[in-house]
């Protein structure tokens, strides 16, 4: 295995796969990556190269650190199939190589003294979040998961995250796992009986939507992953551009991968993100301005 500096606190490792092991839909493998193992934080992610027959798709894939171990030195993604790139990256196996450049992105911020902590995943979206609750718990916080997917087979940790946790709910849009209907429907009642200030999300940008307005409506404020349209993780690509409204009150087309990915809810324009497209809001900074 080989390091490479990159920047401040960024490293490019050449991992060797220690463990490939399917998890429903998804795969999960664990990396050996020490370098990035001791620096990462909850809600940073990884970018892996592909290679193999597929080398040809220049762009790394980016992947949230599901977990991490620094005595191992082991850093742990989930991978769903998704295409040519990623189901390179699925057909990994124990004593494999590949290239990782980590860890990347702004991670999800702790609060400042202990206090009830609501986390919501949709999909294999949950990864981060069992590792965020770990350290959640550690720092005195009481935690409270809602998982949710469109299948059993679609979620992630239903089995096993409930040690991470101190409540944990599961929801299935068909009812195959848990209890039938949207990841956030159980979000109020839960707001409302643990009097959490704080709402961790990360899966699909309309689940994130709908979690950053129902906390809002309850008083509490939500960090939101907005990992769905990351591609390189590194900012060349530009697929990943969110309108992002700064503590200044100014709207700035913002790279996900470098600025977040994860943001306050409230401060993603979510009026013009719609249907998987992005639309440049009419005030935001550099926008073309409008002929009458």
């Amino acid at each position: 295995m080989t390091a490479t500096p990159v920047r401040d606190r960024v490293t490019r490792v050449d991992a060797a796969v220690r463990a490939s092991e399917p998890a429903g839909d998804y795969r999960r493998l664990t990396l050996v990556a020490p370098e990035i193992a001791v620096l990462a934080t909850p809600g940073q992610f990884v970018a892996l190269a592909i290679d193999g027959a597929d080398s040809a798709l220049l762009l790394r894939r980016s992947f949230s650190i599901h977990r991490v171990s620094a005595d191992a030195g082991t850093v742990e993604i989930v991978v769903a199939d998704a295409g040519p790139g990623t189901r390179w990256i699925t057909r990994l196996r124990a004593g494999g190589e590949v290239s990782v450049v980590g860890p990347l992105g702004r991670g999800f911020t702790s609060p400042s003294a202990p206090r009830p902590c609501i986390l919501v995943g949709g999909g294999y979206g949950s990864a981060p979040l069992f590792w965020l609750a770990e350290s959640l718990r550690v720092q005195g916080c009481s935690t409270h998961l809602i998982l949710g997917a469109a299948t059993e087979r679609r979620l992630f940790g239903a089995r096993s995250g409930a040690d991470s946790v101190d409540e944990m709910v599961v929801m299935t849009d068909d009812g195959s796992a848990g209890a039938t209907g949207l990841v956030t429907q159980p979000l109020p009642e839960l707001l409302t009986r643990t009097h959490a200030e704080l709402v961790y999300a990360c899966g699909p940008m309309g689940m994130l939507r709908a979690a950053t307005e129902i906390a809002e409506a309850h008083g509490a404020q939500a960090q939101v992953a907005v990992e769905e349209a990351m591609a390189c993780g590194v900012g060349v690509c530009m697929t990943c551009v969110l309108p992002i409204t700064g503590d200044d009150g100014i709207t700035r087309m913002s790279r996900s991968c470098l600025d977040g990915p994860v943001f306050t809810g409230t401060a993603v324009r979510w009026d013009v993100i719609a249907d998987g497209r992005v639309a440049v809001p009419a005030d935001c900074l550099g926008a073309p301005a409008v002929t009458p």
